[in-house]
């Protein structure tokens, strides 16, 4: 998803010669989102590679292989409270090798600048609110999702230890909760917004009954489109530099919308979306995680990005792409 957005806008800002890597999806499956208005052949301008970021080898040729002037750090294994409780020891270990390997394959082969994405799940699950940079590591991380964020801070510091040592132009940008066109619906790996369109939509077309919802259906979550991402990354090439981020003493910037919602407000916004008129129950058995996620996004904001995309028209265009 944070993929095809990213090559999508790079094209859409006349950028080439662009490089692009997938593991588990072959491009083919994506082509379909690339439908921009251009002169030219999508594939004239994409360099497809497959590659496993996993593997240290792999990563190492690869990079060799481009030896690219700037690259944005997307690949990740993900997935909601069930993929995050479920495979723990996955979650860290292929995320703390994806982000090393890019990361130290990119400053062998002199990478001009270099971003990547983390996530939200980074910060402290008590915390104040909407959070600010400063934040991190100043308390015990959500349990339910605490592996993968270890994975994406450890990202976050090998971007500020290049910068340090090497002064490589490394660093990191945070985003809250994603969604868009290409988002996964699988109900054990997808995050909370896809999994409800996927239960929304089947239980209307086989008059099911209810829909269930986990956990109390308090907790709060900030959501930002992809393709508001994916111009904050184009932003960040085009206009910050890691001495900027980093005199600030904090290493990285957080990516979000500026608003939040409750998951039993969002699910009412995806019920009408849908057309569902039948019950939302709650599943009081399940875990909430953190009670909420609100992001402080003003240091990116007073630099002259901001999220242009509203929950309510971004939620229509990704029910018709679902």
């Amino acid at each position: 998803m944070v993929g095809s957005a990213l090559i999508r806008s790079f094209l859409k800002a006349g950028y080439k010669n662009i490089h692009a890597t997938w593991h588990e999806r072959k491009p083919s499956d994506l082509i379909n989102l690339f439908e921009i208005d251009t002169n030219f052949s999508i594939n004239d301008e994409i360099n497809w590679h497959q590659c496993n970021f996993i593997n240290q080898k792999e990563s190492e040729r690869l990079l060799n292989k481009i030896k690219p002037d700037g690259v944005v750090v997307a690949a990740a294994r993900v997935g909601g409270i069930m993929a995050n409780s479920t495979y723990k020891a996955q979650f860290i270990y292929d995320n703390t090798q994806i982000a090393s390997n890019i990361i130290h394959y990119s400053h062998i082969n002199n990478v001009k600048k270099l971003i990547f994405l983390g996530s939200a799940c980074i910060y402290p699950t008590d915390v104040n609110q909407p959070i600010v940079e400063e934040a991190l590591l100043t308390g015990l991380l959500e349990p339910t999702n605490e592996p993968y964020a270890i994975a994406k801070i450890t990202g976050i510091k090998l971007c500020e230890s290049y910068f340090d040592q090497y002064e490589d132009n490394f660093y990191s940008l945070m985003p809250n909760n994603l969604y868009g066109p290409g988002d996964n619906y699988d109900l054990e790996t997808s995050h909370v917004l896809p999994a409800l369109i996927r239960k929304f939509h089947e239980v209307k077309i086989n008059q099911l009954g209810k829909v269930v919802l986990w956990g109390s259906g308090n907790p709060r979550r900030e959501f930002l489109h992809v393709d508001d991402l994916a111009s904050a990354c184009i932003f960040a090439f085009e206009n910050i530099n890691a001495d900027e981020i980093y005199k600030q003493k904090i290493s990285h910037l957080n990516i979000g919308s500026g608003t939040d919602l409750s998951i039993s407000e969002l699910a009412e916004k995806i019920k009408n979306v849908v057309g569902y008129l039948g019950e939302i129950k709650n599943d009081l058995s399940k875990p909430d995680g953190m009670k909420q996620k609100l992001l402080d996004s003003k240091r990116i904001n007073n630099l002259g990005w901001s999220a242009k995309i509203s929950l309510d028209d971004g939620l229509i265009s990704v029910y018709s792409d679902f």
